[in-house]
């Protein structure tokens, strides 16, 4: 991997072989879309400034910079990102090509679609300014959710959210099945900007899908104790724990673990709370307080599976998660979504429907076979499968769900008439 500013980009792109070019960010995908064997990696340095304005409120940042950054400049400032996934740890450049969400799609949509600009390098070197609204507003959205195989994106203008303290407002709900839990979400998501449910899908029978709904909104802050509105806006995240290298070679999360960890968390969980003050970071990162949390599944890794499906097919979603329950599919994070109105990108995963998130040891019995019925099932239903997780999936998958493939490459190709812009799962999935 090379790290290289704009200057050195255009030397490494005429130097680039036949395996060609892409971009890495932090490395957080669970795939292989910023990997290139054979070829040339190039990482971005996060050198640029933090330019907020105001009055947008937005923020000029560069393509480098992570959300962990933006955030612990900004919010003391008293403003957040739009969009955050399950960690800080993503760059801004990688947020636009994953066209990553968060539990908030409902109510703000994408990462890209709160991007107002961003300046981009094409595979001849030139750089294009491209926007929703300007001449390149084509190659704009070819590129939100484009994973790095249209140019590389130097910097862009995000728009902010203005917040009051550094903390949320969290309604916490125990339900008993799957059927409960979607009928929550479907009634009540609306009254709240952010919303998500963790699923024990090791449960079974009456239990089948079990969940614990959280639903929260950033706290006003009239919210946070008299004695600490003063620094209601302090965001000093902290690292609670650090896997350490020396695990086991199978890692210690399987299905006896899991189907433990799943009962205590779920019997923790009240049946209902509301209005408890969380920070910023309990409430979107959990799992960035745990330093290599990836180590507890051992040397061979996980994959993390997921797919959404258009409503009206709550069917599907249930016998996805009957399926995952009857052979044991351990999964240490389940999580559940409802995601609203798709953007105009053509690779964009979210569509209106159910988002179900699934972490699996590559050590799970029958694995490959498990993920091809459950692909065969989302296809059938007009779902998709989300390329920022991908790892899995085959071309005739990925072609199948997203229909505005050859939209997208006719816009590709047109930047980028020599494929100079590659990846392994680009190579894999047939998208060069």
């Amino acid at each position: 991997m090379v790290e290289s500013g704009p200057d050195g980009l255009p030397g490494l792109l005429v130097e680039a072989g036949e395996r060609g070019v892409i971009v890495r960010g932090l490395g957080r995908s669970y795939g292989d879309p910023a990997q290139n064997a054979g070829g040339t990696v190039i990482r971005l340095p996060d050198d640029l400034p933090i330019v907020l304005d105001r009055n947008g409120p937005v923020a000029h940042v560069g393509a480098g910079t992570s959300l962990d950054r933006v955030m612990r400049e900004l919010v003391p400032q008293g403003f957040f990102v739009p969009v955050t996934p399950g960690t800080r740890f993503v760059t801004v450049g990688g947020a636009i090509a994953s066209d990553i969400h968060g539990k908030g799609h409902h109510r703000d949509g994408t990462f890209g679609s709160n991007v107002e600009r961003f300046r981009l390098m094409l595979a001849d070197g030139t750089v294009i300014e491209a926007s929703p609204s300007n001449e390149h507003a084509e190659l704009f959205w070819a590129t939100v959710g484009g994973m790095g195989l249209t140019g590389v994106v130097l910097d862009a203008v995000i728009r902010l959210l203005p917040i009051e303290t550094a903390s949320c407002l969290v309604d916490t709900r125990r339900t008993a099945d799957l059927d409960e839990v979607m009928a929550l979400m479907e009634s009540s998501d609306a009254e709240h900007r952010y919303s998500v449910a963790w699923l024990d899908l090791l449960a079974s029978g009456r239990h089948l899908g079990r969940s614990i709904l959280s639903q929260g909104d950033h706290a006003p802050l009239g919210a946070v104790p008299p004695a600490k509105r003063s620094s209601a806006l302090e965001f000093r995240p902290h690292t609670f724990a650090t896997v350490p290298p020396i695990v086991p070679r199978a890692g210690v999360l399987n299905g006896w673990t899991i189907a433990a960890f799943n009962e205590v968390w779920y019997r923790k969980a009240p049946k209902l709370r509301t209005g408890q003050l969380q920070s910023l970071t309990s409430f979107f990162h959990p799992l960035d307080g745990v330093t290599h949390w990836n180590r507890l599944y051992g040397a061979r890794g996980f994959i993390q599976y997921q797919f959404v499906v258009p409503f009206g097919q709550e069917p599907t979603l249930q016998r996805i998660v009957e399926r995952c329950s009857q052979v044991r599919a351990a999964s240490f994070v389940t999580v559940l979504k409802r995601f609203g109105a798709a953007n105009p990108s053509p690779l964009s995963f979210p569509t209106p429907g159910w988002t179900l998130t699934i972490d699996l040891a590559t050590t799970q019995p029958g694995l490959a076979a498990l993920t091809q019925e459950l692909d065969a099932w989302v296809l059938e239903a007009g779902g998709r499968h989300y390329l920022a997780k991908d790892a899995v999936t085959s071309p005739e998958v990925i072609r199948a769900g997203y229909p505005r493939l050859d939209d997208w490459r006719a816009i590709r190709d047109k930047a980028d008439p020599t494929h100079r812009w590659q990846s392994d799962q680009a190579r894999r999935l047939g998208l060069v």
